[in-house]
């Protein structure tokens, strides 16, 4: 008979085949298993943690071999599964962590992004070594917001839906899901998860998992608080200390085993092994998306959280879109290149605070003058969520820049700030196709537009975003409409293999989950998959994909209205709009008789050669639609280069009479400008959306769009330097274009 191990070693082998396959191209034979292999393979080494070790041995040898044979594409997937194996592990032998650093320091040779995930997980690794235990302990803090001073460090990932664009059932089933999950884990029970396993990671199969889970369930949640603290700073402070011996470390965490137990408990302990400890799901959030700055008001209150600055049962009041509008123009008036400092002083002498009534040991004479003399009025009460004095009060926490204090005297030095760190990590999942990624090309440039007039979110936090593409419905092209609706997530999947693999793939797989009957089989399915899929790719997905955002700017028919500003990330599609009053038709008809449907565009555009020379162009044709698209086809070409298709009519003259024909004219562009010389309207729809339709349009311009940092600054050294056409002092350093950035597991493989 063959040994249970070799049985389970063969089994866990056969599986990561798999997963190499599917990244090859072949498929599953079950269609249902497609994006599950990673899943259940994770699963499978969560209910037996012992064969931890077994994984990432196989995982190690298929790296090695995959080096050897210049299989490229398996580096990336087989290093993010080995690392989330890593992480989980209760306890994983140094010589194969060091088997796995030194794989990632040669991975250093490699151009990116080999070399940057390489670079990162040798230095997680190195810390790992010093101290068993760390990338977890660390993970399990920041992703649960658990008060730490060694590691302050807080995520929390948000999921952004568009209820008018996903079924109101997959909505719903969603929030449920992400809730119960939230509600099932508590601080104490992750305090006590963090203190299992450092200790199993430092004292192996000698610790006693069973004792040592009853004594943190015994205990009062206080005292538990006490010896996570207790561990926290045990395993933080070997890295301060320029790497201590593990010795010390082990020696550490064993006087704190043995002060939870007892002596005579910790060594009549019986040998069980090893046994895991559940990595508890993140802190996740489920919005749907119904207002415009939602966005902005939910990274505000992620930094600075309402509880801190009002009554919690003010909370839902003061979530009013008419004072986050107050926020906005409050935010517009701290354009001066200072900092604002908002006085709190409301006027009123009974408002006075008894310190500032008291003499300051200067003399009388000199109080009576520097007293304030105040006269009767009415003290406004200021809502929590008003104006500069909470963006203010959200600046003195850890990270934060203390508003400052104006000296009372000449001649006292102000308050040095705090220097400004990023704590927090806000990680942006938008569920949904290309419409919502529109959406949050606005959003995102209103944020940094605001940002570029006061920066309070770019120094405190570190912003993620995230793509899952989700259409509902069955996978079937009359389905999805004439265009395709997930080009973005086409792109990506194009990019980076593993997210096909375990993103992409959820494109339907969702609806179906989220859409089940209630029944224990359902809680089980998507309680697992669907937050375990989430947290992995909030995880793991630490690559960016920069994608350039458009602006277009829309000329009406009307003289009297303002041309509208607005940006895009996919595509712009214009179409001839259908003639509102009998004069026009008839005018409309005359013409389309004569030559042909459609209207007369004139069309100037800098046209992309291979050179990546720009000439500039003209022409003037007559026709009956256009279609911009940012997306490339394929990878290899430039995410900020436009492709433009224009359906040009041409007229054909024959015996038979007159015929017109429909050609489509192509070219690459960045910049193009399209104007209607007969004044006939077109209407213009953004991102494949039609709530963002303009009617009505002659004329329209579209061209990179710049980042409001680089505009900003431009206009400020413009005034002092009028006649300087090229870039000069500070706008130099400054990134000229916005880009979008969307987080993959690898980026763009070169």
């Amino acid at each position: 008979p063959r040994c249970p191990l070799a049985e389970v070693e063969s089994d866990i082998l056969r599986r990561v085949r798999a997963l190499l396959r599917e990244l090859d191209g072949h498929h599953p034979s079950c269609q249902s298993d497609r994006g599950m292999l990673r899943w259940t393979l994770h699963k499978k080494i969560d209910q037996n943690p012992s064969t931890s070790c077994v994984l990432v041995r196989i995982l190690v040898k298929e790296l090695e071999r995959a080096e050897r044979g210049d299989f490229r594409h398996y580096i990336i997937p087989l290093l993010h599964t080995l690392m989330y194996t890593l992480v989980q592990a209760p306890c994983i032998p140094d010589e194969l962590c060091a088997r796995v650093y030194d794989f990632c320091k040669r991975l250093l040779t490699l151009p990116k992004p080999f070399c940057t995930i390489g670079l990162d997980y040798a230095s997680r690794l190195k810390v790992e070594r010093t101290a068993p235990g760390t990338l977890y302990q660390r993970m399990v803090i920041s992703e649960q917001s658990l008060r730490s001073e060694p590691y302050p460090y807080q995520e929390k990932i948000f999921i952004f839906a568009d209820p008018e664009l996903l079924p109101e059932a997959i909505c719903k089933a969603l929030v449920t899901d992400t809730e119960a999950a939230r509600v099932s884990q508590s601080p104490r029970g992750c305090m006590s998860c963090v203190v299992t396993h450092a200790l199993q990671a430092a004292l192996g199969d000698t610790c006693d998992i069973h004792s040592l889970r009853a004594r943190l369930q015994a205990l009062p949640p206080g005292d538990v608080e006490h010896w996570f603290q207790q561990v926290v700073a045990a395993v933080e402070c070997v890295g301060s200390e320029g790497g201590s011996a593990p010795g010390q470390h082990t020696a550490r965490l064993e006087g704190i085993y043995h002060g939870l137990l007892g002596s005579v408990t910790a060594e009549n302990a019986p040998q069980e092994g090893l046994q895991g400890t559940p990595l508890p799901n993140p802190n996740i959030s489920f919005h749907l998306w119904t207002e415009d700055e939602q966005l902005w008001k939910e990274l505000v209150l992620f930094l600075r959280p309402l509880s801190q600055s009002c009554e919690p049962d003010c909370l839902s009041q003061d979530l009013d879109p008419i004072e986050m509008q107050d926020i906005l123009s409050d935010c517009d008036c701290c354009q001066q290149s200072r900092f604002s400092v908002l006085s709190t002083d409301s006027g009123i002498e009974r408002d006075l605070p008894a310190a500032a009534e008291e003499p300051c040991g200067h003399g009388a004479a000199d109080t009576e003058h520097s007293r304030l003399h105040r006269k009767g009025g009415i003290k406004k009460k200021l809502f929590p969520l008003d104006s500069m004095a909470f963006l203010q009060a959200g600046s003195g926490g850890p990270g934060g820049k203390s508003p400052g204090k104006l000296p009372r005297r000449s001649g006292m030095p102000p308050e040095t700030p705090a220097p400004l760190q990023r704590l927090h990590t806000a990680r942006v999942v938008l569920l949904g196709d290309d419409r919502i990624l529109g959406r949050l090309a606005q959003a995102y440039h209103s944020l940094r537009k605001r940002e570029a007039r006061r920066a309070f979110l770019t120094p405190r936090l570190n912003l993620q975003f995230y793509h899952i593409p989700v259409v509902p419905g069955q996978p079937q092209p009359a389905a999805a409409g004439p265009e395709e609706l997930c080009e973005v997530a086409g792109y990506l999947g194009r990019a980076d293999p593993w997210y096909e693999s375990n993103i992409s793939t959820l494109c339907h797989v969702i609806p179906k989950l989220a859409t089940m009957p209630s029944s224990p089989s359902r809680a089980l399915v998507t309680d697992l998959f669907l937050t375990d899929v989430i947290a992995y790719y909030a995880r793991m997905g630490t690559q960016p994909v920069c994608f350039q955002v458009h602006a277009v700017k829309v000329l009406f028919r009307d003289p009297a209205q303002e041309p509208a500003e607005d940006v895009f990330l996919t595509e712009l599609l214009t179409q001839v709009q259908d003639s509102s009053s009998h004069r026009e038709l008839s005018t409309a008809k005359r013409k389309t008789t004569l030559d042909g449907p459609g209207i007369d565009l004139s069309v100037t555009y800098r046209k992309v050669v291979l050179s990546d020379r720009e000439k500039e162009l003209a022409l003037s044709l007559r026709s009956t639609g256009l279609l911009v698209k940012a997306i490339p086809a394929e990878e290899a070409e430039d995410l900020g280069c436009l492709s433009v298709t224009i359906t040009e009519i041409i007229r054909i003259n024959n015996l038979a009479g007159r015929s017109f024909s429909a050609v489509a004219n192509r070219f690459k562009t960045r910049n193009i400008k399209i104007r209607s010389p007969e004044q006939r309207p077109f209407t213009v729809r953004l991102d494949k959306d039609s709530r963002r339709t303009y009617r009505d349009v002659i004329g329209l311009e579209v061209s990179p769009c710049l980042e409001p940092s680089y505009c900003l600054q431009k206009t400020r050294t413009m005034k002092f330097s009028p006649h300087e056409t090229e870039d000069v002092g500070l706008v130099k350093y400054l990134p000229k274009s916005l880009l979008l950035p969307i987080n993959t597991f690898a980026g763009v493989i070169q």
